[in-house]
């Protein structure tokens, strides 16, 4: 039996982890911790959406016929990092390996090279992230290139590499951006999009209750709290951004306007950052 690992930036069936682990017999491991919650500050909002996200995904999976052991946050826990939780774990069941998805945090995946394996006396598999367009591999050998890296190189590698936008090798239109065109005023008209919610349910309000009361110290509020946590209502705002945003995005990318804070932009980046949207999407 080996353990399948799963952090909160990596909420999507498609998972490398869960594509090599055996639902009937291996057990997906989840936890909301003190170490990453409060290495910075974070925003409560962000922690909420993640933990509420996790909690979700876990329910899913469950669903799924998955073994799933999920950890709760607690302060006072004795099981302050992922490393405790894996090992407090470790003492329960007999496990044979660890299986891991290459994680978004440089911080977090330096620890798990470096230092898990002999601390578990486990075999850690860290599997590549296929998710993305682009390798760390792949990325490496485009930054190799240049000796100043601008996002606009990649953005055109990328662009040539998937073939999106492009025609005969060329970008659509003969040219690679836009960029001049959008800076227009936004001065009342069109209309702004119509505001997207969603009604909560039990495992949002005790998230928003377990935040509100454990990290009140950290800097935001959780005042008008509407992110998506689940895959489906992120994509209603996938699909929601396409409708009523995308058509007049580009004129008014730069714009900024008192009295609204989001104008005509995505907020599709946090759904990207956890995984409950793929980049391909």
């Amino acid at each position: 039996m080996r353990f399948g690992l799963i952090l909160g930036d990596q909420l999507h069936h498609q998972l490398a982890t869960l594509k090599v682990l055996d639902r009937t017999q291996d057990v997906i491991l989840m936890a909301e911790v003190v170490e990453e919650a409060t290495y910075v500050a974070h925003h409560p909002q962000k922690i909420a959406l993640i933990f509420s996200a996790m909690r979700h995904f876990a329910k899913v999976l469950k669903a799924d016929g998955w073994r799933v052991r999920y950890h709760a946050f607690e302060s006072d826990s004795p099981i302050r990092s992922l490393l405790d939780f894996v090992q407090s774990q470790q003492q329960l069941l007999p496990v044979t390996g660890l299986v891991i998805t290459h994680c978004g945090e440089y911080r977090l995946q330096q620890q798990i090279q470096q230092h898990w394996s002999p601390r578990l006396q486990l075999p850690v598999q860290c599997l590549n992230d296929d998710r993305f367009f682009c390798s760390l591999e792949q990325f490496r050998h485009f930054a190799s290139r240049y000796q100043t890296l601008r996002m606009e190189y990649f953005y055109r590698e990328m662009r040539k590499q998937t073939g999106y936008l492009m025609q005969r090798q060329q970008p659509i239109g003969q040219q690679w951006n836009y960029d001049s065109a959008n800076r227009k005023a936004w001065l009342g008209s069109p209309p702004l999009p119509p505001q997207l919610n969603f009604e909560r349910d039990q495992i949002d309000l005790d998230v928003l209750a377990l935040v509100k009361r454990e990290f009140c110290q950290h800097s935001g509020s959780l005042a008008n709290f509407r992110w998506a946590t689940t895959r489906s209502n992120a994509k209603r705002v996938l699909e929601h951004f396409i409708t009523y945003s995308l058509p007049y995005f580009g004129d008014y990318q730069d714009a900024m306007a008192q009295g609204t804070d989001t104008l005509f932009h995505s907020l599709l980046s946090p759904y990207l950052n956890c995984g409950l949207l793929l980049p391909k999407e």
